[in-house]
């Protein structure tokens, strides 16, 4: 048995916190691609596949490194909500989203050497009606301007969430039950903070 390295490819503190939040030490290395959605791409594709080209992107051969991608997107009404441009939009998706229920959709993928796993987490999000001028303070707090659908579960955004069915890690970023059980697929074992691996 060994320790394993991790590496995520992710630059998002949200995805950093919850790796922190069960003992798993990392360093960071955001992969650098093209995110654009290809022509008539699924969002569970779209997910899916940035999560593990993500992991791929700065994965190696060697067996006792571990690479952790994700993606989220945020869907409603089958258009996909991404991370607002600016003000303007982030207003629009809030108000697009204010009193009603949209999805979550967030993938996983685990590298380590030539395997390479991913899952994918779906979570039904209800937010609570919102005033325009609530929907301006939020945006004026900053918190929306990096985040899928213009909003973060864990921050100030926790007061506009009315309810959700599923997985409340997902909606953050890094859905935890799948993350455990992509490490197990990938030969790793996950052990309350400790990552054990075998030799190959």
């Amino acid at each position: 048995m060994s320790v394993c390295r991790v590496v995520l490819a992710s630059s998002s503190p949200r995805r950093r916190q919850l790796l922190n939040l069960i003992g798993i030490a990392h360093e960071v290395r955001p992969a650098n691609i093209d995110e654009s959605p290809r022509p008539r791409e699924a969002p569970r594709r779209h997910a899916e596949r940035l999560a593990r080209e993500k992991a791929s992107a700065v994965s190696t051969r060697d067996p006792g490194l571990i690479t952790i991608g994700a993606d989220t997107v945020v869907v409603i009404n089958r258009t996909v909500l991404g991370k607002p441009a600016d003000g303007d939009e982030a207003a629009r998706m809030l108000g697009l989203l204010s009193g009603r229920e949209h999805l979550v959709i967030t993938a996983v993928a685990v590298s380590r050497g030539e395997k390479l796993r991913s899952a994918i987490e779906e979570v039904r999000v209800k937010f609570r009606r919102l005033r325009d001028d609530e929907i301006q303070a939020y945006i004026a707090t900053g918190e929306p301007m990096d985040k899928a659908g213009a909003y973060g579960i864990q921050g100030f955004g926790a007061t506009i969430v009315e309810r959700i069915e599923g997985d409340y890690f997902a909606v953050m970023g890094l859905p935890l039950v799948r993350l455990v059980g992509l490490l197990r697929d990938v030969g790793v074992n996950y052990r309350f903070g400790d990552l054990m691996t075998s030799a190959d």
